[in-house]
């Protein structure tokens, strides 16, 4: 029942005892599926479907040594509890290396009652995550690009390349020529999208990459990038990093090999922390204002899960801050 209106046993037991929070729309949705299906609650039901954890899931596909460098989440968690605090609720957070392991946690966490509903992150071509979280009845909302016609809701900045576009813009008023991108896992959506937005804006001005490097996300892995790029025989005079971490490791891969950021390379980092802000120099970088994506998510899946919270939508999009890594480009 509550798989077929797309809602929590939770907003089941609301609509029907008349309690709670619910918004009326909910309410109504809940009625309507029930009459479709002929569906009425059960007395020796009735304590099971009023219980409530009040407590939603944020499942991590990463490295525990990826997630630990990574200020991204903290961000990102920093924006969900924002909304789950004031309201009595709390984020449960589980890391899994794989999709069979993720979409397992989902079945459990289901099964066993532990949690309202569930945040998706890191959307993908095909993710089979959606389609499972309603056939078990979990509500959820997926991080990334808007998509209207996704089985769930999806909350992101909208145009998801232009800050991208922006970012090589920066580069090519400078004089660029030859820049190089890191990018992310190639399965992941937002990879995809900033990578086309990548190669189309220097399409327009008749240039090709310098590179295309696929990483993990780790320090390692942009260490190791990082190295490649600098030692090619023709190096690119600008790099830009599929995120902020890798970018602060560029910089310092850049230094230890004897090149000055930004007078030999100019970098650019992909999300706006405020390490970028710490560091010298100051780290050119895309806002994507992950704070707000964190609390407008939360707030989506709060109202799927019965309570009564405005859906505000989540204006704006990605856009450059200049700071002091990116600069005039030099002859190599």
């Amino acid at each position: 029942m509550a798989a077929a209106a797309g809602v929590s046993t939770a907003a089941v037991s609301q609509a029907f005892n008349e309690k709670g929070r619910l918004a009326e729309p909910t309410r109504r949705r809940i009625l309507d599926a029930a009459a479709e299906l002929g569906w009425s609650p059960s007395a020796s039901a009735s304590a099971l479907r009023s219980a409530r954890t009040r407590t939603l899931a944020l499942v991590v596909r990463r490295p525990t040594d990826v997630l630990g460098a990574d200020p991204h989440f903290s961000e990102l968690i920093t924006g969900i509890e924002g909304e789950l605090a004031p309201r009595g609720y709390g984020l449960l957070l589980h890391l899994v290396a794989g999709v069979d392991e993720e979409s397992a946690l989902y079945e459990r966490l289901a099964s066993e009652g532990r949690v309202d509903g569930a945040v998706l992150t890191d959307a993908r071509a095909d993710d089979p995550r959606p389609a499972l979280l309603r056939r078990i009845g979990l509500p959820s909302v997926l991080l990334g690009a808007p998509d209207p016609e996704a089985s769930v809701p999806t909350v992101g900045l909208g145009n998801q390349g232009a800050g991208v576009h922006e970012a090589v813009d920066h580069l090519l008023g400078l004089g660029h020529r030859r820049i190089a991108y890191v990018s992310g896992p190639a399965e992941l959506q937002h990879t995809r999208l900033r990578r086309t937005a990548f190669e189309e804006t220097l399409e327009l001005v008749g240039l090709r990459p310098a590179a295309v490097l696929s990483t993990d996300f780790s320090e390692s892995a942009a260490v190791a990038a990082t190295e490649e790029l600098i030692g090619s025989a023709e190096r690119p005079t600008a790099i830009v990093y599929a995120n902020d971490s890798m970018a602060v490791c560029g910089i310092g891969t850049a230094q230890r090999a004897g090149l000055a950021v930004p007078r030999d390379l100019s970098v650019v980092g992909y999300d706006n922390l405020p390490l970028g802000r710490w560091l010298h120099p100051r780290l050119t970088t895309v806002d994507q204002q992950v704070q707000r994506v964190g609390a407008a998510a939360a707030r989506v899946l709060l109202a799927r899960c019965g309570e009564d919270v405005p859906e505000t939508p989540l204006e704006g999009r990605p856009h450059l801050v200049v700071r002091e890594s990116t600069g005039p480009a030099t002859p190599c």
